[in-house]
């Protein structure tokens, strides 16, 4: 019974129904009548008790979405190293971009309605799987020795630099005290937030994200690449996201991602390397109709972490059909060409196949893929096995002299030997560890020493104690002459701080225990404090070959931050507990995400 009620009088009008028959029986008019002969004040109480119902609904739903947001939000005066379970929440994006009315020039902000994901409780049923190891909240102490310590003072020399003169922008160059701008979405900072978070840097923290709350839009109309944003970025923002707990930098993930999305509206599914994020329009690169290998098959880690965090299967279903229809493609006994055409999905007839630079991380995701799937893509793991045995068969060489260990490349039609190696290969040594911990054959081992001893060399070798960018190979031996197995060309003699090898020592580290990697990566680590710290930071270098002429270069890639500097500090853990790789699997860039089931 609804009884309309006026404080001053004790009339009122019942409505009664006794059985479901009983309303039927009244006719339309017989009601009109009834609601004819209610007072004008009593039709104005009915009109205020309806409206005072749908506004209290009204209002008690936005407040419980909001207890829920402001519940995780973290408290970051406990920095001991703890388990807990983060809220598993849900961002969807209902934001639609008219890209004719949206006619900002290149370069210019793409105005539109601001980002509001809906944050609600992810039901197992909408995720699409089973349920899924939630994320988990880790805190961490700081430093806890010397050579730790140092790989944290480096880092803050870098990032005041970084602060003081390229705050907000892609890139620092620290000897002019100026910044480089790429894609305009402030690199260095997404790229190094979750370094900052591990090395305990609560304060550096907490400026960094608020820039990333205030600042980090992606509606400038500016072509970006997919791959280097993908594993930059939405891998920065995703990896701080699981170590923090903080939703900021989900929802942020999640806008990012559904802008990336146009990429993959190809004839094949084959993803264009460039995207506008802000017209949300994708095309091939400037300098070609193809895409890189690795670049379109190394984006499925963070598409696919971002779907199992969002709750929406967009974003795994399109990365990983790229994956299957390159599994279904012919190789080269496992071994892939370094570009594919984005429309007919075809590898370019005759390109060059290697482990370095646009092959390398093709090897390196289909490992990673399967153990972020709960080793249960079987596939995978077969063109992974695959393509190490070819790699074996048709790549792995040995230099004269010494019979160092290198990876090849396989260049032309009639697929001739090159003996070089990129620096980038050194990533292979750790890859290879981490297989075989995961139950991948044991001899991959054997591979996987013999690399990294010899991309130690490619170090050891230099005055400067740095590697160069590429390294040639002496694999015939020469009599009557004073030959070497390395030599290096003037163009390839520069070095960018890369990160490749000082991640192989400390996976081999992680998983032997062997004080041997621990010292490698110390001297090298002493080598860029002694050629590459200058005033403001930390440079990449053109020459090291020569200490007296190291050629500065006047720039600080992400990478260091984000990788370099991470690698050193985590391989410097005594107690090789701070990322527990059977929990965590780092992305191509350095950002460690969670494993999950299936």
């Amino acid at each position: 019974m609804f009884s309309p009620r006026d404080s001053g009088k004790s009339d009122y009008i019942s409505l009664n129904i006794h059985e479901s028959g009983s309303f039927a029986r009244g006719t339309s008019r017989s009601l009109w009548r009834q609601w004819n002969q209610l007072s004008r004040f009593q039709r104005n109480i009915l009109y205020f008790a309806i409206i005072t119902v749908l506004l209290v609904i009204f209002y008690l739903l936005p407040s419980e979405t909001k207890a829920s947001t402001s519940n995780n939000e973290v408290d970051y005066s406990n920095v001991e190293v703890v388990q807990e379970t983060a809220k598993y929440e849900k961002a969807v994006d209902e934001v639609v971009v008219d890209n004719e009315e949206q006619a900002a020039g290149p370069g210019e902000v793409i105005e539109e309605p601001e980002f509001q994901p809906e944050i609600n409780q992810v039901d197992d049923d909408q995720i699409g799987e089973p349920p899924q190891p939630k994320p988990n909240i880790l805190k961490f102490n700081g430093p806890q020795n010397y050579k730790q310590e140092a790989v944290v003072a480096a880092f803050k020399h870098s990032w005041n630099g970084y602060k003081k003169y390229a705050w907000g922008h892609d890139n620092v160059k620290p000897i002019s005290k100026r910044y480089h701008e790429w894609f305009g979405l402030g690199l260095t900072i997404v790229d190094s937030l979750d370094t900052i978070y591990i090395m305990g840097l609560y304060d550096e923290y907490s400026r960094a994200r608020k820039w990333v709350e205030e600042n980090l839009v992606f509606t400038m109309n500016r072509d970006v690449n997919l791959f280097e944003v993908t594993i930059r970025v939405l891998g920065g923002l995703l990896s701080a996201y699981h170590l923090s707990g903080d939703i900021l930098f989900l929802n942020k993930a999640a806008d990012l991602g559904d802008r990336m999305m146009p990429a993959f509206s190809t004839r094949s599914g084959v993803p264009h390397s460039d995207v506008n994020l802000g017209t949300r329009s994708a095309h091939s690169p400037k300098w070609g109709p193809d895409s890189s290998t690795s670049e379109v098959t190394s984006i499925q880690l963070e598409f696919r972490d971002l779907s199992r965090s969002t709750g929406q299967l967009k974003f795994e279903t399109a990365a990983a059909r790229v994956s299957e229809h390159v599994h279904k493609l012919e190789k080269y006994d496992g071994l892939v060409p370094i570009f594919i055409n984005a429309n007919t999905g075809q590898f370019r007839e005759y390109a060059t196949i290697t482990l370095g630079a646009r092959g390398d991380s093709y090897y390196e995701y289909l490992l990673k893929q399967w153990l972020q799937t709960g080793k249960t893509i079987d596939y995978l793991r077969d063109d992974y096995l695959y393509g190490i045995a070819g790699t074996q068969k048709h790549l792995v060489k040995h230099t004269a002299i010494n019979k160092y260990l290198f990876i090849a490349e396989l260049v032309g039609a009639n697929k001739e030997i090159k003996p070089k190696m990129d620096h980038l290969t050194c990533y292979l040594g750790g890859t290879l560890a981490l297989g075989v911990h995961h139950g991948l054959p044991s001899e991959h081992n054997i591979l996987a020493e013999e690399l990294v001893k010899t991309c130690y060399h490619t170090y050891a070798i230099q005055p400067t104690f740095l590697a160069p960018e590429i390294t040639y190979f002496n694999i015939q031996k020469m009599e009557g002459e004073n030959q070497m197995d390395m030599y290096v060309k003037t163009n390839d003699a520069h070095n960018l701080l890369r990160p490749e090898f000082v991640e192989s020592l400390f996976y081999m580290w992680y998983f032997t225990g062997n004080k041997t990697y621990q010292d490698w990566g110390w001297q090298i680590f002493q080598a860029f404090e002694n050629y590459t710290k200058v005033e403001s930071g930390y440079t990449s270098i053109g020459n090291v070959r020569n200490i007296q002429h190291t050629r500065q270069q006047d720039m600080t890639e992400s990478f260091w931050f984000a990788e370099t500097l991470k690698y050193l500090y985590l391989l410097f853990d005594d107690t090789r507990q701070l990322i527990d790789l059977d929990r965590w699997v780092f992305n191509s860039e350095g950002h460690p995400l969670p494993l999950y089931e299936s």
